[in-house]
């Protein structure tokens, strides 16, 4: 490891599983010490007691919280300063995703509280994140790491929900770079697919579908990405957040996103519609304007 991040305080959410406890592990690997946070316990608990005897108590806290709740949010930035005497870093990682949920396969009931769920978690969540931190990274010349996703620049990441979601986060990157300048660096990573426990929204009965189930059943297969033979544990994306996290290698750098999504940019997708099954559906109803026949 490199030690870029020696003496670094950083507060991750979404810290007990996937992505984010990758990233809190490979910063305590880098000279960290980090306070994660999620709303399970028991889950942050078992990520903490995993951690090697050196580095489990003097470098490792944890808070319970849930991102969409701006109190206790202010309370685990309270936390962590009383716990580690600063803030270095906040990594925004919170997030659920909608497993592809098209417009088409939505009611518009569906569809309301997917939108209320998904937002208020991978939105709501990183802006009162951030609400909660700005000050004591002003103290430090500190910095806030957004988790992005390819779904921030291209379609079929997810469904219209989880896109719209991520291109709004891309927004929040460029447009808090701006207003916290020149004390905070804002800048974001943009993952692909990963093997993850990432779960869905409640509002569709997603709440226990975890990519990982998805992951384990195509085990074998080539992923659909350039770099197919690389690996998609969470670990192998966490070079870009150390990157971004050290002042003195990413000084000069806000409102960027790093793509780490294995070339899904360069490549592109397979089908060149995603809607080839829509007339199937209204076939029924659905006639040729100019001779009245179905179409």
């Amino acid at each position: 490891m490199s030690g870029w991040l020696e003496g670094n305080v950083a507060l991750v959410t979404g810290g007990g599983s996937g992505l984010g406890r990758a990233v809190a592990e490979r910063y305590v690997a880098e000279g960290a010490s980090v306070v994660i946070v999620g709303h399970d316990d028991a889950q942050l608990k078992a990520t903490i007691a995993a951690q090697p005897d050196d580095v489990r108590d003097s470098r490792w806290a944890s808070y319970v919280a849930d991102v969409r709740d701006t109190d206790a949010l202010h309370a685990a930035v309270d936390a962590t300063v009383a716990r580690f005497g600063k803030l270095d870093t906040l990594v925004a990682n919170a997030g659920i995703w909608d497993f592809q949920r098209q417009l088409t396969r939505l009611s518009g009931a569906q569809l309301s509280r997917t939108f209320d769920e998904l937002f208020s978690v991978n939105v709501k969540g990183y802006l009162l994140a951030a609400e909660a931190a700005w000050r004591e990274l002003v103290k430090t010349r500190g910095c806030i790491v957004m988790t992005l996703s390819n779904a921030s620049f291209y379609t079929a990441g997810g469904g219209p929900v989880y896109t719209a979601a991520k291109h709004a986060c891309l927004g929040l990157v460029r447009e808090l770079a701006y207003e916290l300048a020149p004390r905070v660096r804002v800048n974001g990573v943009a993952p692909g697919g990963m093997n993850t426990d990432l779960r869905g929204p409640a509002a569709v009965g997603l709440e226990e579908r975890s990519i990982s189930a998805s992951f384990a059943k195509n085990a074998g297969s080539k992923a659909v990405i350039p770099l197919h033979d690389s690996s998609v544990e969470p670990a192998d994306f966490t070079a870009a957040y150390v990157l971004l996290a050290a002042r003195e290698q990413s000084g000069p750098i806000t409102g960027e996103v790093i793509s780490v999504d294995g070339g899904i940019g360069v490549r592109g997708f397979a089908s060149p519609a995603g809607g080839d099954h829509l007339l199937d559906l209204v076939s029924d109803t659905v006639t040729d304007p100019a001779t009245g026949a179905p179409a």
